[in-house]
């Protein structure tokens, strides 16, 4: 089986509908990722079929908990889940944030041969970055839910979600989070071809905080 047919089969088992080109465009990420990834380390994962499920796929399963028309992707690193997500909602404004110099390179020209036009490419520190304000901010293996928040918390526009995409269910950070933070909701994630177990947190800051 093709990888293209390894995709459709995974975005129809998602659930997901997507634009016609999105599909090319996802796999023409996995060719980037793969060959930037021979210089560049950016993913432990090389070989494209495992990128498929534990990469694409994996960051597209979070799609429908993603609301507004503005995510912030922070900690971005390849661009996980910030590329797929904007490929797969080309409607969506996208700030991939990473303080590392070499994978904000490595966004900038995927963004350039993607063709990602509501997407940008932001080489800071979070705690230092003063854009936004942002709908929804997302990381995936950034740090732990309470860190995270309190260094991404400024960005966040009012009444938008935090969203943490985690392995396990996280009860021991949730129960670390601050008191004006709301764990709305922890969803289990079915990623196909993906083993082991995938959460997303979704989180709201208090409105009287």
């Amino acid at each position: 089986m093709s990888l293209a047919d390894e995709l459709a089969q995974g975005l129809a088992a998602l659930g997901l509908a997507v634009p016609p080109e999105a599909g090319g465009r996802l796999l023409r990420y996995v060719d980037l990722l793969e060959k930037w990834n021979r210089v560049y380390n950016l993913t432990a994962i090389r070989d494209p079929r495992r990128m498929l499920p534990y990469h694409i796929l994996d960051s597209l399963a979070v799609a429908p908990y993603v609301t507004g028309a503005s995510l912030l992707d922070v900690g971005a690193g390849a661009g996980l889940p910030g590329i797929p997500l904007a490929i797969a909602r080309p409607d969506l404004c996208v700030t991939l944030l990473d303080s590392s110099h070499k994978k904000t390179a490595f966004l900038q020209q995927a963004v350039i041969e993607l063709a990602l036009a509501r997407v940008d490419v932001v080489c800071s520190r979070v705690e230092e970055w003063a854009g936004g304000p942002y709908d929804c901010l997302i990381s995936r293996a950034f740090s732990d839910l309470a860190e995270g928040v309190r260094l991404a918390r400024h960005l966040l526009a009012p009444g938008g979600r935090l969203l943490a995409m985690k392995g396990v269910y996280p009860y021991e950070e949730l129960a670390q989070l601050p008191a004006d933070v709301v764990p709305v909701d922890v969803r289990a994630l079915t990623v196909p071809g993906l083993e082991g177990s995938r959460h997303v947190v979704i989180m709201q800051v208090k409105s009287d905080a």
